[in-house]
C-alpha cells in the first residue's frame, strides 16, 4: 500500500475508475466500473464521499466493531489521503463516490458553510455507518446529482446540483447525530477516558512543561480526530471540548486557591497558564469573581 496516487481533478479520478466525465467539477463515480486493482494510498484535491460496502473490506478502518453493516460513508476533504488496503491482493472496487471540486461551491450557501460539516475532518475509522433506509436516502441523493449531470447543462444545473449536495450533507449530519446516540455506550466510555486523562494530566508536571491540554492533544491521546472528538463531547455534554477542559481547570483552580502558601500567579503557572492574566480573565468569566476576590470570600466564610 506504499503507492501514492494523486488526483487533482475530477477528470483524473473518473478516468482512473473508467467513468465518463460529464462535468469538470462534480461526478458520481460507479466504482464497480473500475478495473480490478491492488490497494494504494490516494491523494484527493477535491471533496470525496465514499459509499462503501463493508464486505468489500478495501477501506482501511482499523480494528473496530461497527453497528451498521449495510454500508458506510467516509468523508475526505481536499488535500487528504485515504488508505486502501487489499493485503497485496487484487480486488474489484464496489460502491460509489460523490466527488466535487471546491470551485463548484464557491459563492454558494454551501461554500460559505462547508466548514460546518466537521465530519470531513474525521478519520476513516470514525466513518458513518448506515442503516438500509439511510443508505437508500444516500443513493437517492446520488441519483439526483447523476440525473442533473446526464441532463443537458443549463442555467439551473449548478444550482440544483449544489442544492442536492447540501441536502445530502444535511442528511449526513442527522445520521451522525443518530450514530452518536446509538453508540452511546461507546461514547460514554470515551468521556470517562477523557475525564481520567484530564485528572492524570494535572497530577503530573505536564501543565508546567507543556501547558494547558488542548483539544487536539486530548483527541490524539484518545485515538480520535479532533473534529470527531469535539462533536462527540458536544453531543454528550452540551459543552464544547474546550469548554469542558476549561471547566476542569476552573474546578482545580478553586481547590488550589485555598493554598495560602501559593500566590494566584503560582496557581496559574501550576495549572499550565503561560501568563497569569489569562488565568485571571478566564476565572473571572467563569466564576464571576477574580481569583483574589474568590479567595477572600472563601476566607470570610470559613468557620472560626
Amino acid at each position: 500500500m506504499d503507492t501514492l496516487r494523486r488526483f487533482e481533478t475530477i477528470a483524473e479520478y473518473n478516468a482512473f475508475n473508467k467513468n465518463e466525465t460529464l462535468h469538470p467539477l462534480v461526478s458520481v463515480v460507479d466504482l464497480s466500473k473500475a478495473d480490478p486493482r491492488q490497494g494504494s494510498r490516494m491523494y484527493f484535491g477535491f471533496y470525496t464521499i465514499f459509499l462503501k460496502e463493508v464486505k468489500c473490506g478495501d477501506m482501511v478502518y482499523g480494528r473496530h466493531t461497527y453497528d451498521y453493516q449495510e454500508g458506510t460513508l467516509v468523508f475526505i476533504a481536499p488535500g487528504q489521503v485515504a488508505g486502501m488496503n487489499s493485503n497485496g491482493e487484487t480486488y474489484q472496487p464496489k460502491g460509489y463516490a460523490l466527488v466535487f471540486h471546491p470551485d463548484l461551491i464557491h459563492g454558494t450557501t454551501l461554500g460559505r458553510h462547508i466548514q460546518e460539516y466537521t465530519f470531513f475532518g474525521y478519520q476513516s475509522f470514525e466513518a458513518l455507518h448506515l442503516s438500509s433506509r439511510e443508505r437508500q436516502i444516500v443513493l437517492d441523493c446520488f441519483s439526483k446529482v447523476e440525473y442533473e449531470l446526464e441532463h443537458a447543462i443549463d442555467k439551473h444545473s449548478k444550482k440544483l446540483i449544489v442544492a442536492t449536495i447540501e441536502l445530502f450533507l444535511g442528511y449526513c449530519t442527522r445520521f451522525y447525530d443518530r450514530q452518536f446516540i446509538t453508540r452511546e455506550n461507546v461514547h460514554k466510555s470515551v468521556l470517562q477516558r477523557f475525564e481520567t486523562l484530564l485528572n492524570t494530566y494535572f497530577q503530573t508536571d505536564k501543565p508546567q512543561t507543556i501547558g494547558l491540554p488542548s483539544v487536539t492533544y486530548c483527541a490524539g491521546e484518545l485515538n480520535l480526530s479532533a473534529n470527531y472528538f469535539g462533536d462527540l463531547v458536544k453531543k454528550e455534554t452540551g459543552k464544547t471540548a474546550q469548554e469542558y477542559i476549561q471547566a476542569k481547570v476552573i474546578d482545580l483552580a478553586k481547590e488550589r486557591i485555598f493554598d495560602q502558601s501559593k500566590s494566584v500567579s503560582q496557581v496559574a503557572y501550576d495549572l499550565g497558564f503561560k501568563y497569569p492574566q489569562h488565568f485571571m480573565r478566564l476565572f473571572k468569566q467563569r466564576v464571576g469573581q477574580s481569583p483574589n476576590e474568590y479567595r477572600r470570600a472563601a476566607e470570610a466564610d470559613a468557620p472560626l
